[in-house]
């Protein structure tokens, strides 16, 4: 692994362009565009106030800025720069934009959710969609761009519309069979469209792309449900992650589970391969011959070792009289061939859990030092990349697990990551500051 220096970032505002060419990233009202293989900047961009959001375009040639507290949208171009673009949603205000999947149209959502408006780059037509529902998300765009699916609230009723992004015009309009509609998500193959309930009530619901009510899958009643949903690549299966410390996994043909995981706090299981983080400590010898600057950076070095028998993973007693309490299956995530899923148990924040899809069994299990605060999978090979707020980056594949130890000022502590489309570096973002880490091909694990 190659690491490049520390450059400035303002509330990790960095995204890669789907190219992978260039990385975008905020630093207070500019918007800086890097080329990423020479990490030069190529443009800079002055903002007119607090930049809240940023996303590409589909063919990275556009990027946009939301101004949320100004209810205004900044867009620029990487092909001609003198070319501006504002959007003012004025009184109404302004809570949300996105991109359409073309790329020449844009989406913003009003405060309270009064409306969403779709502005032409092209054509500076606009439209209005009503009632969009506040929710975890309430819009969705099928993979190839040839749908939307948005949910809505009416009468105190829940209902799904169904637009077709090339005219925005309105293809279904039908009722969902919930009570509290908190997501809608499109199989990658865009056939099939979920729909799940609040957390007040585990349910799922799916729906074919006109409407018809496929089935519906609840596991238990009078509880927590859904936490967190994802779908496998192929869209065979779909995860779902609940409040009740268990992952459920779905098969595409008669909707059912064909795999429930729950994640005890005692393992002993010799299929189950454990990699625990440890400290390395020098000897006392030589750490009597160190300045304390130099034995203090050797103290905090770690590595991982593979536990074997009875292994117990650390709890945290959660709050249940607040809102939100810390427990359950907050992140579920397909590794890009598919073939894994991982998985964070709230309440057990300094383990991540990897499951096998194949074998439908619980492969490996990580144990860190410090908690997780954020997991991502190369989008390219089988390979997962972690953090835990500190100065290191942790990799794991099928072949193994590694603890790297950022290079450079030790304040710069990690606590979220990105990965490049193409999977050659991955960005590391600290508090105020960030770095690439860039992947050679003898590091493919």
């Amino acid at each position: 692994m190659n690491f490049s220096e520390l450059f400035k970032q303002t509330s990790h505002l960095c995204r890669f362009s789907p190219d992978a060419n260039y990385l975008a990233n905020i630093v207070q009202f500019r918007l800086i565009i890097r080329e990423v293989r020479t990490l030069q900047i190529v443009h800079l961009y002055t903002c007119l106030d607090k930049v809240q959001h940023i996303q590409w375009s589909s063919d990275s040639q556009f990027i946009l800025c939301g101004l949320c507290k100004r209810g205004i949208v900044q867009v620029w171009s990487l092909e001609q720069p003198e070319w501006t673009c504002k959007i003012d949603e004025g009184s109404a205000g302004l809570t949300a934009a996105c991109w359409s999947p073309d790329g020449r149209h844009i989406l913003t959502t009003a405060d309270f959710q009064l409306r969403i408006t779709v502005w032409s780059l092209v054509t500076k037509s606009v439209s209005y969609i009503k009632y969009p529902k506040k929710c975890q998300q309430a819009l969705d765009f099928t993979r190839n761009g040839q749908y939307m699916a948005l949910a809505e609230r009416r009468d105190c009723k829940d209902f799904v519309s169904i637009f077709a992004c090339s005219n925005w015009q309105l293809l279904k309009h039908f009722e969902t069979n919930t009570d509290d509609l908190a997501g809608v998500s499109w199989s990658p193959d865009g056939r099939v469209l979920c729909v799940w309930e609040s957390c007040l009530k585990y349910k799922v619901v799916l729906y074919t792309v006109d409407g018809q009510c496929l089935s519906s899958y609840h596991a238990y009643d009078y509880a927590l449900g859904i936490k967190s949903v994802a779908w496998s690549p192929t869209s065979q299966f779909l995860a779902l992650g609940s409040f009740d410390e268990k992952l459920r996994i779905l098969n595409h043909i008669t909707w059912k589970s064909v795999a429930e995981h729950s994640h005890p706090p005692l393992l002993d299981n010799p299929a189950i391969v454990v990699y625990r983080e440890v400290e390395m400590r020098p000897n006392a010898a030589r750490s009597a011959h160190m300045s304390p600057t130099l034995s203090s950076m050797y103290n905090s070095q770690t590595k991982y070792e593979v536990v074997e028998g009875q292994v117990s993973v650390p709890i945290i007693k959660p709050d249940l009289n607040k809102a939100n309490p810390k427990i359950g299956v907050s992140k579920v995530a397909f590794s890009a061939n598919g073939r894994y899923i991982f998985t964070i148990n709230d309440n057990m924040p300094h383990a991540l859990w990897i499951w096998d899809i194949k074998n439908l069994a619980q492969t490996v299990l990580l144990q860190q030092l410090a908690p997780i605060k954020g997991a991502e999978w190369d989008p390219v090979e089988t390979r997962l990349a972690l953090c835990t707020a500190n100065n290191k980056v942790y990799v794991w594949s099928p072949a193994g697990s590694l603890s790297v130890e950022v290079p450079g000022e030790s304040s710069f502590q990690v606590t979220g990551l990105s990965w490049q489309k193409d999977g050659k570096s991955i960005l590391l973002l600290g508090k105020d500051s960030m770095c690439f880490c860039f992947f050679t091909s003898c590091d493919s694990m």
